[in-house]
């Protein structure tokens, strides 16, 4: 179940980054770049999950 949720969520990460570059140019710089920054919010919660635990 885990690896499920870490792959949509890197999934849906790559699709809001292309997402966001193809808004930016489009024009809209506000939502180009609140998207990016919920992608780097995703990536963000996929690094501490998997990082290793003792």
């Amino acid at each position: 179940m885990s690896d499920t949720i870490l792959s949509v969520l890197m999934l849906t990460g790559v699709i809001l980054t292309g997402g966001a570059i193809y808004v930016f140019r489009k024009g809209d710089r506000r939502r180009a770049l609140l998207m990016l920054v919920a992608a780097l919010v995703m990536f963000a919660n996929v690094a501490i999950w998997v990082v290793p635990t003792t």
